[in-house]
């Protein structure tokens, strides 16, 4: 029986998901910041482990401040936001969590600054997801696919 090729793992450039939801109305903060990270790929429909939620939280609560938090401090404060709110304490291990800080800084909501993390620049979410992402990462995005669609039409005609 011959044996099949190994397929190498393709390593994306960029990545995001985007999905639309029902219009925001009558949700709690926290909620609010769920359906944002379900929207822009964050979360996944039906997942338990939304440490994420309370990473973006406890940063956007800083903004309020301009203060900067490192990543122990970000892991204190989500733990005690899900003992708060009498959540199961899943995904709050400082590596999970650094995980997570990383995949916020990864679409760009968020950044590193002098060992600490913040809401990028700390601006305002809208602002930061209209000129990073919407005027960035996705025309790249799109431009991309285009040359994939492209080159597809060309060999096969």
């Amino acid at each position: 029986m011959p044996k099949h090729k190994t397929i190498s793992k393709e390593i994306p450039l960029s990545e995001i998901t985007i999905r639309r939801y029902e219009k925001p109305s009558n949700l709690s903060e926290r909620d609010l910041i769920r359906k944002l990270c379900l929207s822009i790929g964050l979360l996944q429909p039906g997942d338990s482990r939304d440490s994420v939620v309370d990473v973006l939280s406890v940063l956007i609560s800083a903004r309020r401040e301009r203060k900067n938090l490192t990543s122990e401090e970000v892991c204190s404060l989500v733990i005690g936001e899900r003992k708060r709110l009498n959540l199961p304490m899943l995904g709050i291990a400082a590596s999970n969590i650094r995980r997570q800080l990383k995949r916020l800084r990864d679409i760009m909501l968020v950044e590193k600054h002098l060992n600490a993390y913040r809401i990028a620049e700390h601006s305002n979410l809208e602002e930061i997801f209209h000129e990073k992402i919407e005027k960035f990462l996705i025309p790249g995005i799109i431009s991309r696919i285009k040359e994939y669609l492209k080159k597809i039409d060309e060999i096969s005609q």
